[in-house]
């Protein structure tokens, strides 16, 4: 592409690199000059433009901003026309965003003409949300840079994992300083959350904060339900604490206790010996504000497998908003049971 200062003689074909005015006479970035434009331009006066000229191996920008979007969409991912060198992506479905990071870095790192920028991974999405853009910087780039880009690129780079329909059970154990209120607003809390989700609360069971009224509940909810959350009256401090032994004590697992996102570093996360997944809520997951709770719950209602290394992995990023309701802001000291 040759791009410059031109006489308007020499603007036939191509476009304008900037809005001009002359007189009665205007037009707008990007406009293709025409025979007709330039005797109207000289007639009032202009004498030279700043144009692009796109020669034969170049791909326009909204041609290359639209053929860079086909190549890293994936599912659920709809595209509208490009406009601007610029080609916007949607979800088409609620769920998961998933990104590539590496394909998207590696596109970027190409060159500076072609670009494209995302939500973040394991960003929970919302139907004609838009999730991508694709933005080519000048009017056209060479046909081998897009080809280039094209290469790296794969079906999925960009896509959506939707959220499946998960019945949930729930399971609230009770101490003689919990308030019904508090279990109410708890209970709401979580609807509203796997709502969006597409999940529902199928079974609400409340019992005393003890070993053995959890795992008789435990083992009531075997094959029941697809997912188990636990609302412990107490936070859960050590693997040797109720919730975690009473999981054991049933044939479970733990999987992780803890996770470096604050609020809701003493979340659990473990599985029934049928596979079905378990948490046991932190403190924090009482509050509709989001915290770490949000962050699994949300992969594991779009049918994704959570592992310990992922949750290690989300301490960049996983100092969240203070939660106010909190009974010791982090200034003030560690609120254990809001965790």
């Amino acid at each position: 592409m040759k791009f410059g200062s031109v006489s308007v003689d020499e603007a036939c074909g191509a476009i304008l690199a900037h809005s001009v005015r002359y007189g009665a006479i205007a037009y707008k970035k990007g406009h293709r000059i025409s025979s007709d434009d330039m005797a109207l331009l000289k007639s009032n006066g202009c004498t030279d433009l700043v144009v692009a000229h796109v020669e034969q191996n170049d791909v326009s920008e909204d041609d290359a901003a639209y053929l860079m979007a086909q190549a890293i969409k994936g599912t659920h991912i709809r595209i509208d026309p490009a406009f601007t060198g610029r080609a916007n992506m949607f979800a088409t479905s609620a769920g998961l965003l998933r990104i590539d990071c590496v394909g998207i870095n590696a596109i970027n790192a190409l060159d500076e003409r072609l670009t494209i920028a995302t939500l973040p991974d394991f960003r929970h999405v919302v139907e004609g949300e838009m999730v991508a853009t694709v933005k080519i910087i000048p009017f056209a780039i060479p046909h081998t840079l897009l080809q280039s880009a094209v290469q790296i690129a794969s079906s999925e780079v960009v896509q959506i994992v939707p959220f499946k329909a998960l019945n949930v059970g729930v399971i609230s154990t009770v101490l003689p300083s919990l308030k019904t209120s508090t279990l109410e607003k708890t209970l709401l809390v979580l609807a509203q959350r796997l709502e969006r989700a597409k999940g529902k609360i199928m079974r609400d069971v409340r019992i005393e904060h003890s070993m053995n009224a959890l795992t008789q509940a435990l083992e009531q909810m075997k094959g029941q339900v697809d997912l188990i959350i636990i609302f412990g009256a107490s936070a859960i401090t050590d693997r040797r604490d109720i919730i975690p032994s009473a999981l054991e004590a049933v044939g479970g697992r733990i999987e992780q206790l803890g996770m470096p996102v604050d609020p809701g570093n003493l979340l659990l996360l473990g599985e029934l010996d049928i596979g079905t997944p378990v948490i046991g809520a932190p403190g924090c997951a009482r509050s509709p504000v989001e915290n770490g709770f949000d962050w699994i719950l949300q992969r594991l209602l779009a049918g994704l497998k959570v592992q310990a290394q992922d949750i290690r992995a989300m301490g960049v990023g996983g100092l969240l908003m203070e939660i106010i309701s909190r009974p010791q802001p982090r200034a003030g000291g560690e609120a254990h049971d809001e965790d």
